[in-house]
């Protein structure tokens, strides 16, 4: 307050000096000084910046104006003007340099703002990649572990797959056994077993205990061969009517056909048909041939094939 005071004071008294043309004493120097001090009182930043330099400086023109007044000598006020007019410069002067300190300071805190923003970010997008590494990390092991499990699988797989293999290699190997002993033979129509007139009572359908057996082993075949079917086919030879020679054929194939699913093969597994004298194997001109055409002939599908009918 008391400075403002004093500039007050001496801006009054340099504008009043300044505007009365009766003091009678004054200088071009003082005049000057005056001027300056106007300009510095008119620039904010000498009073902010350099409020110090400026109160000397007032005072300087203050004893100036004084020495003015008293009407000193000539030499004696520009003495005092020339040594307030210096420190009026020096309060300038002063206030431009710590007002570059100061835009010198706000830009070094500027400066550092950014540096800090610019830390900041890097950190963050470190952060950032970092999180997606690891969970790129995460998907790379689930993609890993997949696979394993994937490996495994098919390791399972392929196990399973030789086991049937060699399950069905056992089954084949046990079923051409049982048809070896069987004397099956191997057509277009599958394995054709032969049960002979011997194995049924004379011109009946009963079938003999030799007859019974060669059945069980061809329904233990069928028990090794799930995929497989049945065909049962009687025959006879020509003596006696062809009606009889039908009917014996039928129930001969009948009886076949009907001691199988007892031994436990499925009903739907074994078709049957009835020739009578058709299809002969040897001319019925002798007794041998005419027994060989007494048959029944059990034809056994290939592996998951249907059986061609005959021709």
């Amino acid at each position: 307050m008391k400075h403002t005071l004093i500039k007050s004071a001496i801006l009054a008294s340099v504008l009043a000096l300044g505007a009365c043309s009766s003091v009678p004493t004054t200088t071009p120097l003082l005049d000057q000084a005056r001027g300056d001090f106007v300009a510095a009182n008119n620039n904010s930043r000498v009073s902010t910046f350099a409020p110090l330099e400026f109160k000397q400086a007032s005072e300087a023109l203050e004893q100036a104006n004084a020495a003015a007044a008293r009407k000193e000598s000539l030499e004696q006020i520009d003495k005092l003007a020339y040594l307030a007019k210096q420190k009026i410069a020096t309060a300038q002067e002063v206030a431009k340099q710590k007002q570059a300190e100061a835009d010198i300071a706000a830009s070094g805190k500027e400066r550092d703002a950014v540096r800090l923003e610019a830390r900041t970010a890097e950190a963050d997008r470190a952060k950032m990649d970092a999180a997606a590494s690891k969970a790129a990390a995460a998907a790379a092991n689930a993609d890993a572990a997949a696979a394993q499990n994937q490996a495994a699988a098919a390791q399972g797989q392929v196990a399973a797959a030789e086991a049937q293999t060699r399950e069905a290699q056992a089954r084949a190997a046990q079923l051409e056994a049982l048809m070896t002993d069987l004397q099956a033979k191997k057509t277009e129509r599958g394995l054709i077993i032969t049960i002979g007139d011997v194995l049924f009572g004379v011109n009946q359908a009963n079938l003999t205990p030799n007859g019974q057996a060669t059945l069980r082993k061809l329904a233990d075949a069928l028990a090794q061969a799930p995929n497989r079917t049945v065909l049962v086919e009687g025959f006879t030879d020509s003596t006696g009517s062809s009606a009889h020679n039908q009917q014996l054929s039928e129930r001969r194939a009948t009886s076949v056909r009907a001691a199988l699913v007892d031994m436990d093969v499925a009903r739907d597994r074994v078709a049957m048909r009835a020739y009578g004298e058709a299809f002969p194997v040897a001319p019925n001109d002798t007794a041998g041939n005419r027994q060989m055409n007494r048959r029944v002939e059990i034809v056994l599908s290939n592996e998951g094939a249907t059986i061609a009918p005959r021709r």
